[in-house]
Protein backbone atom coordinates (compact mmCIF):
# COMPACT_ATOMS: atom_id res chain seq x y z
CA UNK A 1 0.00 0.00 0.00
CA UNK A 2 1.85 3.32 -0.97
CA UNK A 3 0.65 6.45 1.25
CA UNK A 4 0.13 9.59 0.58
CA UNK A 5 2.54 12.53 0.90
CA UNK A 6 1.41 14.12 3.92
CA UNK A 7 1.31 13.51 7.95
CA UNK A 8 -1.91 14.25 10.31
CA UNK A 9 -2.88 14.79 14.26
CA UNK A 10 -5.99 13.66 15.52
CA UNK A 11 -8.39 15.16 17.84
CA UNK A 12 -8.52 13.46 20.96
CA UNK A 13 -7.37 10.19 22.68
CA UNK A 14 -8.37 7.69 20.76
CA UNK A 15 -9.40 8.05 16.80
CA UNK A 16 -12.71 8.70 16.29
CA UNK A 17 -15.01 6.68 13.92
CA UNK A 18 -14.57 9.68 11.25
CA UNK A 19 -10.76 9.62 11.80
CA UNK A 20 -10.47 6.09 10.89
CA UNK A 21 -12.68 6.18 8.41
CA UNK A 22 -10.83 9.03 6.81
CA UNK A 23 -7.49 7.52 7.61
CA UNK A 24 -8.20 4.27 5.96
CA UNK A 25 -9.37 6.17 2.67
CA UNK A 26 -6.84 8.86 2.49
CA UNK A 27 -3.55 7.00 3.98
CA UNK A 28 -1.68 9.70 5.57
CA UNK A 29 2.40 8.54 5.60
CA UNK A 30 2.20 9.68 9.15
CA UNK A 31 0.79 10.88 12.31
CA UNK A 32 1.79 13.13 14.83
CA UNK A 33 0.58 13.70 18.36
CA UNK A 34 0.09 16.23 21.00
CA UNK A 35 -0.52 16.99 24.04
CA UNK A 36 -4.68 16.46 23.42
CA UNK A 37 -3.68 12.77 22.73
CA UNK A 38 -1.53 12.04 25.71
CA UNK A 39 -3.02 10.38 29.06
CA UNK A 40 -1.03 7.10 29.36
CA UNK A 41 1.18 4.64 27.68
CA UNK A 42 -1.20 1.85 27.04
CA UNK A 43 -3.55 4.73 25.76
CA UNK A 44 -0.34 5.78 23.83
CA UNK A 45 0.48 2.38 22.31
CA UNK A 46 -3.36 1.58 20.89
CA UNK A 47 -3.79 4.87 19.30
CA UNK A 48 -0.36 4.19 17.81
CA UNK A 49 -1.36 0.65 17.29
CA UNK A 50 -5.12 1.84 15.62
CA UNK A 51 -3.39 4.29 13.60
CA UNK A 52 -0.96 1.72 11.90
CA UNK A 53 -4.44 -0.95 11.72
CA UNK A 54 -6.47 1.85 9.79
CA UNK A 55 -3.43 2.62 7.15
CA UNK A 56 -2.27 -0.97 6.83
CA UNK A 57 1.51 -0.13 7.14
CA UNK A 58 2.70 -1.45 10.27
CA UNK A 59 5.55 0.85 9.59
CA UNK A 60 3.88 3.67 9.84
CA UNK A 61 5.20 6.69 11.55
CA UNK A 62 3.89 8.25 14.79
CA UNK A 63 5.67 11.69 15.31
CA UNK A 64 5.59 13.84 18.43
CA UNK A 65 7.67 17.11 19.08
CA UNK A 66 9.48 15.87 22.25
CA UNK A 67 12.49 18.17 22.55
CA UNK A 68 12.35 18.59 26.76
CA UNK A 69 11.69 21.97 28.49
CA UNK A 70 8.33 23.80 27.14
CA UNK A 71 8.17 21.64 24.52
CA UNK A 72 7.85 18.35 25.88
CA UNK A 73 4.28 16.53 24.63
CA UNK A 74 4.51 14.01 27.51
CA UNK A 75 4.97 14.99 30.56
CA UNK A 76 5.94 13.64 34.23
CA UNK A 77 5.03 11.42 35.41
CA UNK A 78 4.36 9.41 32.13
CA UNK A 79 7.91 10.44 31.20
CA UNK A 80 11.47 12.17 32.72
CA UNK A 81 11.33 15.81 32.85
CA UNK A 82 13.77 16.45 30.01
CA UNK A 83 16.30 19.68 30.04
CA UNK A 84 15.45 22.24 27.60
CA UNK A 85 18.84 22.13 24.67
CA UNK A 86 20.23 24.77 26.17
CA UNK A 87 21.34 22.79 29.32
CA UNK A 88 23.31 20.72 27.20
CA UNK A 89 24.86 24.11 25.41
CA UNK A 90 25.90 25.85 28.99
CA UNK A 91 28.14 22.39 29.57
CA UNK A 92 29.19 22.10 26.93
CA UNK A 93 30.62 25.71 26.43
CA UNK A 94 32.52 24.78 29.75
CA UNK A 95 33.18 21.02 29.23
CA UNK A 96 32.53 19.89 25.43
CA UNK A 97 33.16 16.08 25.56
CA UNK A 98 31.09 16.48 28.60
CA UNK A 99 28.64 18.26 27.04
CA UNK A 100 27.91 15.95 23.85
CA UNK A 101 27.75 12.48 25.84
CA UNK A 102 25.00 14.52 28.20
CA UNK A 103 23.07 15.25 24.95
CA UNK A 104 23.61 11.80 23.76
CA UNK A 105 22.56 9.76 26.25
CA UNK A 106 19.02 12.52 26.91
CA UNK A 107 18.40 11.98 23.30
CA UNK A 108 18.57 7.77 23.82
CA UNK A 109 16.82 8.30 27.04
CA UNK A 110 14.38 10.53 25.37
CA UNK A 111 13.96 7.77 22.58
CA UNK A 112 13.72 4.79 24.14
CA UNK A 113 11.19 6.46 26.26
CA UNK A 114 9.05 7.00 23.23
CA UNK A 115 10.19 3.68 21.30
CA UNK A 116 8.48 2.07 24.25
CA UNK A 117 5.17 3.28 23.30
CA UNK A 118 5.15 3.31 19.23
CA UNK A 119 6.18 6.64 18.62
CA UNK A 120 8.52 6.23 16.10
CA UNK A 121 9.73 10.02 15.10
CA UNK A 122 10.49 12.65 17.22
CA UNK A 123 10.94 16.53 15.80
CA UNK A 124 14.40 17.01 17.19
CA UNK A 125 16.96 18.37 17.36
CA UNK A 126 16.41 22.21 16.95
CA UNK A 127 19.32 23.32 14.67
CA UNK A 128 18.45 27.37 14.73
CA UNK A 129 21.10 29.83 15.58
CA UNK A 130 19.49 32.28 17.45
CA UNK A 131 20.39 35.95 17.01
CA UNK A 132 19.81 38.65 19.73
CA UNK A 133 16.72 40.63 20.13
CA UNK A 134 14.95 38.22 18.10
CA UNK A 135 11.56 36.09 18.78
CA UNK A 136 11.52 33.68 22.32
CA UNK A 137 9.83 30.90 20.02
CA UNK A 138 13.22 29.47 19.48
CA UNK A 139 15.08 30.35 22.93
CA UNK A 140 16.06 27.59 25.32
CA UNK A 141 15.71 25.71 22.41
CA UNK A 142 18.30 26.20 20.73
CA UNK A 143 21.68 24.52 21.92
CA UNK A 144 24.19 27.21 21.35
CA UNK A 145 24.25 30.42 19.37
CA UNK A 146 27.38 29.46 17.75
CA UNK A 147 27.29 27.23 14.79
CA UNK A 148 29.82 24.69 15.40
CA UNK A 149 28.48 24.16 18.48
CA UNK A 150 24.92 23.87 17.14
CA UNK A 151 26.17 21.20 14.40
CA UNK A 152 27.97 19.05 17.53
CA UNK A 153 25.38 18.94 19.87
CA UNK A 154 22.82 18.38 17.08
CA UNK A 155 24.93 15.08 15.59
CA UNK A 156 24.99 13.56 19.44
CA UNK A 157 20.93 14.59 19.65
CA UNK A 158 20.93 12.31 16.19
CA UNK A 159 23.17 9.87 17.61
CA UNK A 160 21.19 9.40 20.55
CA UNK A 161 17.85 9.29 19.04
CA UNK A 162 18.89 6.69 16.57
CA UNK A 163 20.24 4.21 18.89
CA UNK A 164 16.90 4.70 21.05
CA UNK A 165 14.95 3.72 18.48
CA UNK A 166 13.41 6.74 16.96
CA UNK A 167 14.17 9.06 13.95
CA UNK A 168 14.97 12.48 14.75
CA UNK A 169 14.13 15.33 12.61
CA UNK A 170 16.45 18.19 12.15
CA UNK A 171 14.19 21.49 11.92
CA UNK A 172 13.63 24.40 11.21
CA UNK A 173 15.54 24.77 8.00
CA UNK A 174 17.47 26.24 6.98
CA UNK A 175 17.15 28.33 10.05
CA UNK A 176 14.57 30.33 12.02
CA UNK A 177 17.28 31.76 14.73
CA UNK A 178 16.92 35.53 13.34
CA UNK A 179 12.98 35.34 13.39
CA UNK A 180 11.84 38.68 14.78
CA UNK A 181 8.27 37.27 15.20
CA UNK A 182 6.74 33.61 16.13
CA UNK A 183 5.51 31.98 12.71
CA UNK A 184 2.96 29.94 14.71
CA UNK A 185 1.28 33.44 14.87
CA UNK A 186 2.57 35.99 12.29
CA UNK A 187 5.25 35.68 9.13
CA UNK A 188 9.07 36.18 9.62
CA UNK A 189 11.04 38.10 7.34
CA UNK A 190 14.67 38.51 7.91
CA UNK A 191 17.19 40.61 5.77
CA UNK A 192 19.82 39.34 6.52
CA UNK A 193 22.29 38.90 3.09
CA UNK A 194 23.04 35.25 1.45
CA UNK A 195 26.73 35.66 2.79
CA UNK A 196 25.79 35.92 6.37
CA UNK A 197 23.27 33.36 6.34
CA UNK A 198 25.67 30.24 4.80
CA UNK A 199 28.54 31.78 7.21
CA UNK A 200 26.52 31.33 10.33
CA UNK A 201 22.33 30.06 9.98
CA UNK A 202 23.29 27.45 7.20
CA UNK A 203 25.86 25.87 8.97
CA UNK A 204 24.66 23.64 11.45
CA UNK A 205 21.68 22.26 8.89
CA UNK A 206 24.66 21.67 6.19
CA UNK A 207 26.84 19.73 9.13
CA UNK A 208 24.03 17.40 9.55
CA UNK A 209 22.69 16.72 5.50
CA UNK A 210 23.15 13.04 6.78
CA UNK A 211 20.05 13.00 8.70
CA UNK A 212 17.01 11.20 7.89
CA UNK A 213 14.47 13.67 8.11
CA UNK A 214 14.21 17.21 8.07
CA UNK A 215 11.94 20.36 8.78
CA UNK A 216 11.08 23.54 6.51
CA UNK A 217 10.53 26.77 8.54
CA UNK A 218 7.82 29.13 7.45
CA UNK A 219 10.22 32.70 7.29
CA UNK A 220 10.99 34.95 4.49
CA UNK A 221 14.71 34.93 3.34
CA UNK A 222 14.66 38.18 1.59
CA UNK A 223 17.81 37.54 0.07
CA UNK A 224 16.93 34.29 -1.32
CA UNK A 225 13.36 34.71 -2.21
CA UNK A 226 11.09 38.10 -1.14
CA UNK A 227 8.10 36.31 -2.03
CA UNK A 228 7.33 33.14 -0.36
CA UNK A 229 8.30 31.65 3.14
CA UNK A 230 10.76 28.91 2.64
CA UNK A 231 7.94 26.19 2.93
CA UNK A 232 6.37 27.51 -0.20
CA UNK A 233 9.87 28.30 -1.96
CA UNK A 234 11.00 26.44 -5.07
CA UNK A 235 14.11 28.77 -4.79
CA UNK A 236 14.84 28.38 -0.87
CA UNK A 237 14.53 24.60 -1.04
CA UNK A 238 16.08 23.57 -4.26
CA UNK A 239 18.90 26.63 -4.13
CA UNK A 240 19.84 26.15 -0.39
CA UNK A 241 18.36 23.16 1.24
CA UNK A 242 18.81 20.80 -1.31
CA UNK A 243 21.80 23.21 -3.42
CA UNK A 244 24.00 24.93 -0.49
CA UNK A 245 23.16 22.37 2.16
CA UNK A 246 22.88 19.29 0.68
CA UNK A 247 20.13 17.87 2.34
CA UNK A 248 18.69 14.48 0.55
CA UNK A 249 16.85 13.35 3.10
CA UNK A 250 12.93 13.26 3.56
CA UNK A 251 11.87 17.03 3.68
CA UNK A 252 8.32 18.12 5.54
CA UNK A 253 6.39 21.02 6.16
CA UNK A 254 6.38 22.87 9.62
CA UNK A 255 2.59 22.34 10.43
CA UNK A 256 0.60 23.76 8.04
CA UNK A 257 -2.03 25.42 10.01
CA UNK A 258 0.19 28.17 11.48
CA UNK A 259 -0.73 31.47 11.42
CA UNK A 260 2.41 32.58 9.12
CA UNK A 261 0.79 30.85 6.19
CA UNK A 262 -2.15 32.42 4.76
CA UNK A 263 -4.24 31.51 1.99
CA UNK A 264 -5.82 27.79 3.29
CA UNK A 265 -4.01 24.93 4.06
CA UNK A 266 -4.82 22.79 1.02
CA UNK A 267 -3.19 25.87 -1.31
CA UNK A 268 -0.70 25.87 0.83
CA UNK A 269 0.21 22.15 1.31
CA UNK A 270 0.18 22.32 -3.17
CA UNK A 271 2.25 24.88 -3.07
CA UNK A 272 4.65 23.35 -0.27
CA UNK A 273 4.74 20.03 -2.45
CA UNK A 274 5.42 21.47 -5.88
CA UNK A 275 8.25 23.40 -3.88
CA UNK A 276 9.91 20.72 -3.54
CA UNK A 277 8.73 19.46 0.19
CA UNK A 278 7.97 15.36 0.31
CA UNK A 279 5.56 15.88 2.62
CA UNK A 280 2.90 18.27 3.94
CA UNK A 281 2.48 18.26 8.07
CA UNK A 282 -1.10 19.40 9.32
CA UNK A 283 -1.12 18.84 13.54
CA UNK A 284 -4.50 20.60 14.77
CA UNK A 285 -6.43 17.91 14.28
CA UNK A 286 -9.62 19.63 12.50
CA UNK A 287 -11.37 17.13 10.27
CA UNK A 288 -12.42 19.94 7.16
CA UNK A 289 -8.37 21.22 7.64
CA UNK A 290 -7.27 17.71 7.36
CA UNK A 291 -9.18 16.97 3.88
CA UNK A 292 -8.09 20.11 2.29
CA UNK A 293 -4.61 18.49 2.72
CA UNK A 294 -5.57 15.22 1.60
CA UNK A 295 -6.94 16.51 -1.29
CA UNK A 296 -3.66 18.55 -2.11
CA UNK A 297 -1.28 15.16 -1.51
CA UNK A 298 -0.60 13.12 -4.43
CA UNK A 299 0.98 9.15 -3.76
CA UNK A 300 4.33 9.48 -2.25
CA UNK A 301 6.46 8.06 -5.56
CA UNK A 302 9.82 8.82 -6.76
CA UNK A 303 12.76 10.53 -4.98
CA UNK A 304 10.22 11.14 -2.57
CA UNK A 305 8.74 7.75 -2.10
CA UNK A 306 12.77 6.65 -2.03
CA UNK A 307 13.67 9.19 0.78
CA UNK A 308 10.57 8.02 3.28
CA UNK A 309 11.89 4.53 2.36
CA UNK A 310 15.42 5.16 3.02
CA UNK A 311 14.83 7.20 6.54
CA UNK A 312 12.33 4.23 7.82
CA UNK A 313 15.37 1.86 7.03
CA UNK A 314 17.51 3.75 9.52
CA UNK A 315 14.89 2.56 12.44
CA UNK A 316 16.98 -0.43 13.84
CA UNK A 317 15.24 -2.99 16.73
CA UNK A 318 16.66 -1.91 20.15
CA UNK A 319 18.44 -4.00 23.20
CA UNK A 320 17.78 -4.24 26.65
CA UNK A 321 19.16 -0.98 28.37
CA UNK A 322 19.03 0.11 32.21
CA UNK A 323 16.60 3.27 31.91
CA UNK A 324 17.57 4.17 35.60
CA UNK A 325 21.33 4.14 34.70
CA UNK A 326 21.18 6.31 31.51
CA UNK A 327 19.27 8.86 33.39
CA UNK A 328 21.71 8.88 36.17
CA UNK A 329 24.63 9.40 33.60
CA UNK A 330 22.90 12.00 31.79
CA UNK A 331 21.73 13.49 35.32
CA UNK A 332 25.59 13.51 36.86
CA UNK A 333 26.81 14.95 33.90
CA UNK A 334 24.60 17.90 33.51
CA UNK A 335 25.28 18.69 37.32
CA UNK A 336 29.05 19.19 36.56
CA UNK A 337 30.44 15.49 38.18
CA UNK A 338 31.97 14.41 35.26
CA UNK A 339 31.61 10.47 35.79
Amino acid sequence: MTARAFISGCKGLALSADERAFFSDAEPWGLILFGRNIEGHEQIRALCADFRDVVGRDDAPVLIDQEGGRVQRIRPPLCEAHPPAARYGALYAAEPASGLEAARLGAELLARELSAIGITVDCLPVLDLPADGMTQAIGDRAYADEADAVAALGRAVIEGALAGGVLPVIKHMPGHGRATVDSHYQLPRVAADRATLEASDFRPFKALADAPLGMTGHIVFEAIDPDRPGTLSPVVIEEIIRGHIGFDGLLMTDDLSMKALSGGVGASAAAALVAGCDVALHCNGDMGEMQQVAAAAPRLEGRSAERAARALSRLAPLGEVDMAALASARDRLLSGAVA
